[in-house]
């Protein structure tokens, strides 16, 4: 397991659950546990991931490892519900309760839930995994194995002999390399540092880019004001799913230049306005500040995080919303020049060079700190993964809405992901539960964040 990967099961600690997952919708009628059962079977052999567990060394000597499962039972991790109400809000608050209990180590990490009882005849699929499995564009990928690009596609029949769990290293083995890996790790560190002593003009121009994406970071590293957005969290979540055409995007983006990302983070920015105004806090006196993921992936199919990040300032304080979208076509221009991703990524690949035991043990003490104390220095995340635009298809059932969820974890109270399907964009609104009651105001706002901009656009 990488060292981002593990990070992530280090930091999860009952409160913090760091799982990502979406809520999919699909023309009706529901399929049957069974065609669901066989849904998945069919697709096993292409995410041997999927059955594998989480292996974890005596005293962290190691980074977790992934091995075989040999009591993989595909119906542990498989459930169905029906919904007591038809509508959406009933739909939310099932998601939300799936997403506030931690996956079971003891198995392979992910859940899928098959919920009917909708409105229309329509039924969903909730799916949930751990992040140290994936990451949002992992997941899209993820998506698209277990889906098919017609209702008629032919999967065959299930898989022809029973799977075998692969044994995995005896602890005396993984114990061994993982003392190995100690040695590898002096050895990378001293390959470093001679490699850049060998270069010292690529290592100058190195670390002027470094320096400047470390500056830009640390400019941004300080508390923001105190506000209701961020704080103390508890264990259960709160999540809404709304949605905006993504031809309103391409639209405003076509008119006023920039990204439909710039689109994105602006009526993010309208949202937390809204929700400042409506708890009768000043925007004008508040600082919102967002980490934005950025895909660093090379290679697609594999299921890891290849992720860094950038920080924005959200402008709530402005409320014409052309003005705040050029203050945000500015903030986008200027992170880019800054390499502020390009810092960030390199920070966390040496996270490779450092002992697993120091950095597990890190990683716990800095949580259990940082859930008595929580950091101001960012108050929300807002990630976007472009999806298929094309539709896909479950067990013959077209699917009409993708959710994406994003954890809130360590003061972010708030956060909000993002994903592009078949001419919508999809937003799933994540809240902690005890604190974001009014987590409604922040979807809508979100909504209508994009459309004053469309229909303010020059006739």
């Amino acid at each position: 397991m990488s060292a981002l990967d593990a990070e992530f099961l280090h930091l999860e600690d009952g409160v913090n659950h760091l799982h990502i997952g979406a809520c999919a919708r699909f023309e009706g009628p529901a399929p049957s546990e069974a065609e669901l059962f066989d849904l998945m079977d069919s697709c096993l052999d292409r995410i041997p991931r999927y059955r594998q567990r989480v292996h974890t060394l005596p005293f962290q000597l190691g980074r977790p490892v992934w091995e075989d499962d040999p009591d993989f039972d595909l119906e542990q991790h498989l459930t169905h519900t029906t919904l007591g109400s038809a509508d959406a809000a009933a739909l939310h608050e099932l998601m939300a309760g799936v997403m506030s209990t931690e996956l079971d180590r003891r198995r392979p990490l992910w859940e899928m839930w098959l919920v009917d009882g909708l409105a229309d005849g329509e039924w969903a699929l909730l799916a949930k995994v751990h992040h140290c499995m994936v990451d949002g564009v992992a997941g899209v990928g993820l998506m698209e194995e277990v889906l098919d690009l017609a209702a008629d596609a032919e999967r065959g029949p299930g898989r022809a002999e029973p799977w075998t769990a692969v044994p995995g290293s005896s602890e005396t083995r993984l114990v061994a390399d993982a003392v190995g890996d100690v040695v590898i790790t002096v050895l990378r560190w001293t390959g470093v540092v001679l490699g850049s002593l060998a270069r010292p003009g690529d290592t100058i121009g190195h670390l002027r880019t470094l320096g400047s994406g470390i500056g830009s970071w640390l400019g941004e590293a300080w508390p923001t004001s105190v506000t209701s957005v961020d704080g103390t969290i508890g264990p259960e979540r709160c999540w809404r799913g709304v949605s905006v055409p993504l031809a309103e995007a391409k639209a405003i983006r076509a008119e006023r230049g920039g990204t439909v990302n710039d689109v994105i983070l602006t009526a993010v920015t309208r949202g937390f306005r809204d929700l400042l105004l409506a708890r009768g806090e000043d925007p004008k006196a508040t600082e919102i500040r967002t980490l934005v993921p950025v895909s660093v992936r090379t290679e697609d199919g594999r299921l890891d995080n290849e992720v860094s990040a950038m920080v924005a300032d959200l402008p709530v304080e402005i409320s014409v919303p052309e003005l705040r979208y050029e203050a945000i076509r500015s903030e986008t221009r200027w992170l880019k020049l800054s390499h502020e991703a390009e810092a960030i990524e390199s920070v966390t690949s040496l996270a490779e060079l450092v002992p697993a035991p120091l950095m597990a043990y890190g990683s716990r003490v800095a949580a259990a700190v940082l859930r008595r104390h929580p950091q101001r220095s960012i108050n929300t995340v807002t990630t976007n993964v472009p999806g298929p635009q094309m539709p896909l298809f479950a067990a013959g059932r077209r699917m009409v809405a993708y959710y994406p969820y994003v954890p809130v974890a360590f003061g972010v109270r708030f956060a909000v992901a993002i994903l592009s399907y078949d001419g919508e964009l999809f937003f799933g609104v994540t809240g902690d539960r005890d604190s974001a009651p009014d987590i409604d105001v922040l979807a809508d706002g979100i909504v209508a964040g994009v459309t004053e901009l469309y229909e303010r656009r020059a006739e």
